[in-house]
This record gives structure tokens, C-alpha cells and sequence, in this order.
């Protein structure tokens, strides 16, 4: 392991370090998942889910004597209440030492956002112009400073048919998007990722002057 970490760049160390401090909302499960071998040579990935506040309290571990009945309850639970997951995604960070004229700089961010969309926001012409508008706005917001920026907003409809049919139409929103990162400082990006995640949810902001735990587990 020592071996393997001398070989690793000290800016890439730097920058997973950076990301190991950021703060996100407890409504958010953030958890290291497969990063993806050909887009880079060093790349990390973190998967999100983002529940709402009831399954956000059933996630939380419990300890101590209540361990044995919070555990016979999640058995319990009917399995219509795994439905409470509101938006998922996965955040990949990207390094090359060499650089890329693409990416004007030796890091990548690469950004996926999915989640359900009530009708009338799924319907509304300008639901991918407002995505795009709510990554801005989380960057902005989180002072995380960038650079060639660029996505795509796609909106899926789902229509039930035959023994199905009984379901309710649905409508998606997908974002995908990248930008380069000013510095190997990356906490700010994830930050601002992970609050813009919960607003795909549907989640109101925090309040001004009030930080949000972590609710994570980065290997």
C-alpha cells in the first residue's frame, strides 16, 4: 500500500484530501464507488443518494441496546418505503498530469444528476435551462472557482403499458456536466455538488449561517 501511494501525484493526493473535508446535507448519502480506468490516469468516484427526511432517519446507525430493534424494524418495513429515494448521482474527479487541452488543466470534474419530476416542472419547456442554471448557482454560491464548463439536460418520460398500466406517468430530469476546477482544492465543487443534488430532490435550502453534516463514508 505504501508502494502504491508513492506512485500517486502529490496534487491528486492533495485534492482527495481536500474532498474528505467537505460538508454535506444529512439528507445525502455520499459513498466511494468504482471510479471509471479510461478517462484518466487517476480518477475517484463517489455515488449519492439523496432520501427524504423519514428514510434520511432511518439511515442513521443506531447503537447500543437499540441496535437489535432499530434492525428488527428496517426488516419490518414493507418495501414500499425504499420509494423515499428523491435523486441520485455521482461525482468523478479526473487528473492527468500531462493536462488536457480540453479540459484547459490537469483536473476534470464529471457530474451526473438524476431525479423524478413532479408534472407540471417534468412538462415545463425550460426544466433543462434551469438545471444548468442550478449547477451555476451551486458553484456560485460555494465561491468554487472554474473553468470550461459544459452538459447536457435530458428529460425522460416514462409511460406503463399491459399489466402496468395501472402506473403513473413519469418524468425525469438527467444532467450531465463537467468543469475544470481552478485549483486541486476541491471540497468547494463537492460542496456545491452535493447541494445541488438535494435541489434536484426537491429539498429547500438550508437556512444562511447553517452548515450541513456529512453523511458519508469515503474508503
Amino acid at each position: 500500500m505504501v508502494n502504491a501511494l508513492a506512485q500517486v501525484p502529490s496534487e491528486f493526493l492533495s485534492a482527495l484530501g481536500s474532498l474528505r473535508k467537505a460538508q454535506c446535507r444529512s439528507e445525502l448519502r455520499l459513498d466511494e464507488i468504482p471510479a471509471p480506468a479510461r478517462l484518466a490516469p487517476y480518477a475517484v468516484a463517489l455515488g449519492a443518494e439523496v432520501f427524504s427526511p423519514t428514510a434520511a432517519t432511518r439511515q442513521i446507525p443506531v447503537h447500543g441496546p437499540a441496535a437489535k430493534a432499530f434492525a428488527e424494524k428496517q426488516n419490518a418495513s414493507p418495501p414500499d418505503e425504499e420509494d423515499d429515494e428523491l435523486a441520485t448521482g455521482r461525482f468523478i474527479l479526473l487528473y492527468d498530469p500531462d493536462g488536457s487541452a480540453v479540459w484547459e488543466g490537469e483536473f476534470r470534474i464529471v457530474t451526473y444528476i438524476r431525479a423524478q419530476m413532479d408534472a407540471e416542472m417534468g412538462n415545463d419547456t425550460m426544466l433543462g435551462s434551469v438545471a444548468w442554471t442550478w449547477l451555476v448557482e451551486a458553484l456560485e454560491n460555494h465561491a468554487a472557482q472554474y473553468r470550461a464548463a459544459g452538459g447536457t439536460a435530458t428529460r425522460i418520460l416514462s409511460e406503463s403499458f399491459g399489466t402496468l398500466s395501472d402506473r403513473p406517468d413519469t418524468i425525469d430530469i438527467e444532467l450531465r456536466a463537467s468543469w475544470t476546477p481552478a485549483t486541486a482544492n476541491v471540497q468547494a465543487h463537492l460542496e456545491a455538488w452535493s447541494d445541488m443534488v438535494c435541489t434536484f430532490a426537491g429539498l429547500p435550502p438550508l437556512p444562511p449561517g447553517v452548515t450541513g453534516l456529512p453523511n458519508r463514508r469515503l474508503n
